[in-house]
């Protein structure tokens, strides 16, 4: 029996009133006892309205942080970790409201935190399972996940994918006041200093949907931010002050 009562979901959202409806209630008749807190970044879809009104049927295990303006992944997500560590989750998924991340792969991810720090959910291992993605953004990530295990030297394949599962001793393990990256390149970082901590890190194979549903949030200056990031980490690491 896996542990959903001591597992929290954090997703964030920005207009994504096309998808959290339906979000919300595949999770919630997917995996009974599972908590959902959604950081709410002031979408004006009227997004909040949509959780707002599944909160009262949702009582206990709704929950929503709202934000004034779009403030980025990293910060929303570091927001989340914070509510979720004051609390007593012992299990903590990042996993995104566009169905990109399949509800039904939450269990796999689950089940191998039983026995790892960190569990990703890889569109690498295994081999590429990522559907309707155009090539040239396929081959860019591809390459930048190779990029990132050069320049790193982190024995994982996917070192930017967001459907990922903390076990409360990873997440305790890191200085959240002090993530340099904003974008993207947030997902290596912490991947990155959870590792290079000795802690255990598990990737298992998932497979990517291109969203059907609104709009992709991927914006310009991802790759040239992953460049100098990746770069400026590892060097922290050779400083000795990565988590620090």
């Amino acid at each position: 029996m896996l542990p959903f009562d001591k597992t929290l979901i954090i997703i964030p959202t920005f207009n994504e009133i096309d998808n959290i409806e339906r979000m919300i209630t595949t999770l919630f008749d997917l995996h009974k006892g599972v908590s959902l807190l959604i950081i709410e970044d002031g979408s004006p879809d009227g997004t909040a309205a949509v959780v707002k009104k599944y909160q009262e049927k949702f009582t206990d295990n709704l929950h929503m942080i709202e934000r004034t303006g779009k403030l980025g992944l990293g910060t929303a997500y570091v927001t989340g970790f914070k509510w979720a560590l004051e609390r007593d989750y012992q299990f903590v998924f990042e996993m995104d409201c566009d169905f990109s991340h399949d509800p039904n792969q939450v269990p796999d991810l689950l089940e191998a935190a039983q026995s790892s720090d960190l569990v990703i959910g890889s569109r690498y291992i295994g081999g590429i399972r990522i559907i309707n993605w155009p090539f040239r953004r396929l081959l860019l990530s591809y390459l930048a996940s190779i990029y990132t295990r050069f320049v790193t030297g982190i024995p994982v394949f996917d070192t930017t994918g967001g459907f990922k599962c903390f076990t409360r001793k990873a997440l305790s393990s890191l200085n959240l006041d002090n993530i340099i990256s904003k974008g993207y390149i947030f997902q290596l970082e912490l991947n990155y200093k959870v590792w290079a901590q000795g802690l255990t890190v598990k990737e298992v194979p998932i497979t990517f949907y291109e969203r059907r549903d609104g709009e992709s949030k991927m914006a310009g200056g991802i790759i040239f931010e992953a460049l100098f990031s990746v770069v400026r980490l590892r060097f922290h690491k050779m400083l000795g002050i990565l988590n620090k």
